[in-house]
């Protein structure tokens, strides 16, 4: 079957990504998503927003420091973390889910690699749905988001649910994870996801070791041969901490160079904790790729 994916973007086109909320341009900004999550056991945030009064609370704020939208899970991807079922994710969630997409004016996306909780979530108004999995767990997931209109992220990782963190080897970590992508989002269209709706993260901190996410980051530029949208998250995770010998608490600093270093790569959607400081960075970081390019046809003029 032919993709869109064997066409490519031609270089003039604007770079957009579709969700159910409208249409993001990113050629024009990039996109920061802020993350909240209603887990007991996550990394960073694991039990700060299980009451509605600190969940709505952390949604306004994120709202006022620049996110472009919401990205809520119920399941924590954490080393050692347990695989919930889809009947105990949706119980984390559905207590707050639906009240804070009424409430909060921003697009929600829900992080879940099981079909029947984006299903859910999808039927409560949920712009996109993203799948660290890359639909590894539930392929049927693509059909579910694709049905409701709704944009979906494909994570690169092996080895979900149970399997996300075991160390895997690699010849080429920058290949293999755009070849991966390549063949999840070919899948994702055959099962009736529009290109368009499609973005791609190659899962910086998941089924690799430190140095190879810093492999997988510096291979960022190859995965603008799939002409999609990059998607990528960094901030707080353990490779930052592996690099710099920095806690948790410590990370800030690293997460926001290395979302620089995504960006002069390419990345435009950036999903975070720490959403002010991000989207600061990101737009200092266009305002002087702007005067360089400014500066470039100005001397090519001359």
């Amino acid at each position: 079957m032919r993709s869109d994916l064997d066409v490519p973007r031609p270089p003039n086109e604007p770079l957009i990504f579709r969700h159910r909320a409208g249409a993001w341009d990113l050629t024009r900004r990039a996109r920061v998503v802020g993350v909240l999550n209603l887990t007991p056991d996550s990394f960073y945030d694991g039990g700060r927003y299980l009451t509605s009064d600190a969940a709505f609370a952390r949604a306004e704020a994120m709202a006022s420091e620049g996110a472009d939208a919401i990205d809520v899970g119920g399941q924590s991807t954490r080393p050692g973390a347990p695989a919930l079922s889809a009947e105990e994710e949706w119980g984390r969630l559905s207590p707050l889910l639906p009240a804070l997409i009424r409430s909060v004016p921003l697009p929600f996306s829900i992080d879940t690699y099981h079909a029947e909780v984006a299903r859910r979530a999808l039927d409560q108004g949920v712009a996109m749905v993203n799948d660290v999995s890359g639909l590894g767990v539930d392929p049927s997931l693509a059909e579910v988001t694709a049905r409701a209109g709704a944009g979906l992220i494909l994570m690169h990782s092996r080895g979900a649910p149970s399997g996300l963190h075991v160390p895997r080897e690699y010849e080429d970590v920058a290949m293999e994870v755009r070849d991966f992508l390549e063949r999840r989002a070919r899948l994702a269209e055959e099962r009736g996801v529009p290109r368009r709706m499609i973005a791609i993260d190659p899962g910086i901190g998941f089924s690799k070791r430190a140095e190879q996410s810093v492999a997988a980051l510096a291979g960022i530029s190859r995965l603008q041969e799939l002409g999609r949208p990059i998607y990528v998250g960094v901030s707080r995770k353990s490779f930052l901490g592996a690099l710099t010998g920095e806690p948790v608490e410590g990370r800030l600093g690293p997460g926001l160079a290395v979302t620089v270093a995504a960006y002069l790569q390419g990345a435009r959607i950036f999903r975070t904790h720490d959403v002010r400081e991000t989207a600061q960075a990101l737009r200092v970081v266009e305002q002087v790729e702007e005067a360089r390019m400014k500066s470039e046809i100005s001397a090519g003029a001359t």
